[in-house]
């Protein structure tokens, strides 16, 4: 599908201090009320960041409204942010709205400068930004600094490419020599990302925005802030115009509805709950604003017989990866029959011979979920699968052994699943994988289409004809077969309940584009 505060005085260790303000030997200008500094030798203190940026300011929210960032390494409190209230969302849409006359008429070129600055600005921070995301959400460092940061710098440099080729101006047709299309930016734009990759999700949204000329309101989750604090510094750092980018801490039911509803948004972009883009998308009716949906998945992996030897491992791999929050994860397997007990065995054994350790330690192995509400969520589901007859083969309930603190799951594996058992027709969120037997190729897509998802589907055979008639059949936005990765600018998104946008590439920017048919010219 999906802000940092202070924390001094509440719940921080010596220790875990001189963690955190050793990122980059930075001060923070959030903590003086200054404007951020470019100057390398500030200390950037990671758990004080109660601020909003608006209008190219870091300013104190209206009201003060603590909340606590919690460490799910350590359930310890590593930040505190402020949530912000109906005036904080007012002054951010103000200062967009403001900021839009100018920004949307600055050339093509102009905006490819300032975001390939940015793209700059933020390769030479990976690290940074990989230690803020490991801090907040879980992910273990060396996944953060290979994976979860360098994915928005990925996604930076692929929208340059997008943009340097996109023709926002262009005829008709031979047909109408004298007619033209005009893609022009939708406006002012509300965007609202998840915690569980934070800044592949920020950078899928901002900057396909900005490259359409369009300014923007960024609430990230406040559950796990602290890197697009970060990355508004970045953008701070590279010279965007005042107004063009405001970012505001809060929560969904707050400042999440607060934006859905505003008079002066003219398109939300959310990336989260299919539970929640249902309520922004009601909530954003009366105003009529576009509203893009990037939401849940429970991905099939459909394996056949004829799959290399490698697939079974490969797809509980990609289950458990970010600790099973992936809204593309392949979290129900489909086994063909005569594979399904070795499929099963192999599965047990790759989930026990998955790593788990705290985000902080290098290495290979899966960290925390994100929450306790997270934890607590997953734990029952794994329970209701025991309850309905799931058999379980590998995990199960309560933490893995030896780990008494911290958000931590079993790797957890369920054979003999029936798709209308509980853990295969809800997202878990969780390294939790369901093995489905399938007899025939109408079964297996028949199981993987029963859902009321649709994001990604997976699909392993040896059968060059066959994965070409099933890909077609799978009612998904995307499908992956033998392992294969989607390339730069394709489009992710989702049919049925897992959306109706599309981000990444030209279709991300045009999700931010009008359409303009002009005649006389």
């Amino acid at each position: 599908m999906r802000t940092q505060r202070g924390c001094a005085g509440r719940g921080v260790n010596d220790s875990q201090q001189t963690h955190y303000t050793s990122l980059r030997g930075k001060t923070s200008a959030t903590a003086q009320n200054l404007p951020i500094s470019t100057n390398t030798d500030r200390i950037q203190i990671m758990n004080s960041k109660r601020q909003f940026y608006i209008n190219a300011e870091w300013v104190d929210p209206v009201s003060v409204n603590d909340h606590d960032v919690i460490n799910p390494s350590t359930e310890e409190v590593c930040a505190v942010i402020s949530l912000g209230d109906q005036a904080d969302t007012d002054k951010a849409v103000a200062a967009a709205k403001a900021a839009f006359a100018g920004w949307s008429v600055t050339s093509k070129a102009e905006r490819i400068d300032l975001i390939t600055k940015l793209a700059d600005i933020y390769e030479s921070r990976n690290d940074e930004m990989a230690e803020a995301i490991s801090l907040e959400m879980g992910a273990p460092i060396d996944m953060a600094k290979q994976s979860q940061a360098t994915a928005g710098s990925w996604h930076i440099r692929n929208f340059l490419k997008a943009l340097e080729a996109f023709e926002f101006e262009k005829p008709l047709g031979d047909h109408a020599p004298d007619n033209r299309i005009i893609y022009e930016p939708i406006g002012v734009c509300g965007l609202i990302t998840p915690w569980n990759w934070p800044m592949n999700q920020v950078t899928l949204k901002v900057i396909p925005a900005l490259g359409a000329g369009c300014t923007m309101v960024l609430k990230p989750s406040e559950i796990a802030p602290l890197s697009s604090h970060l990355f508004t510094e970045f953008m701070h750092e590279a010279g965007f115009p005042a107004g063009v980018i405001n970012l505001i801490n809060g929560d969904g039911a707050g400042v999440g509805t607060q934006m859905s509803v505003h008079p002066d948004i003219d398109m939300m972009s959310f990336t989260g709950s299919t539970r929640a883009g249902a309520a922004i998308t009601k909530n954003a009716a009366d105003s009529v604003k576009r509203v893009s949906l990037e939401l849940g998945g429970k991905g099939a992996n459909l394996i056949f017989a004829d799959a290399d030897e490698k697939a079974v491992v490969r797809g509980a791999r990609h289950c458990f990866n970010n600790t099973g929050q992936s809204c593309n994860a392949p979290t129900r397997m489909l086994v063909e029959r005569s594979l399904y007990d070795d499929a099963v065995r192999i599965a047990a054994q790759t989930a026990e011979s998955t790593q788990v350790n705290g985000a902080s330690s290098s290495g290979q192995h899966i960290g925390p979920v994100v929450s306790k509400t997270q934890y607590d969520k997953i734990q029952a589901l794994i329970q209701t699968g025991i309850d309905e007859g799931a058999k379980l083969v590998a995990g199960g309930v309560g933490r893995p052994d030896g780990i008494d603190k911290g958000y931590f799951v079993k790797p957890t594996v369920f054979a003999d699943v029936h798709n209308q058992m509980t853990v295969a027709r809800e997202e878990i969120f969780g390294p939790v994988l369901c093995i489905i037997p399938f007899d025939t190729e109408d079964e297996a897509v028949a199981i993987a289409n029963d859902t009321v998802y649709g994001l990604t589907n997976y699909l392993q055979t040896g059968n060059p004809e066959r994965a070409n008639r099933i890909a077609r059949r799978l009612r998904s936005g995307m499908v992956a077969v033998n392992g294969s990765g989607l390339g730069a600018g394709s489009p992710f998104g989702g049919y049925k309940q897992s959306g109706n946008g599309r981000e990444g590439g030209v279709w991300g920017l045009e999700e931010f584009l009008e359409v303009k048919a002009v005649s006389g010219l």
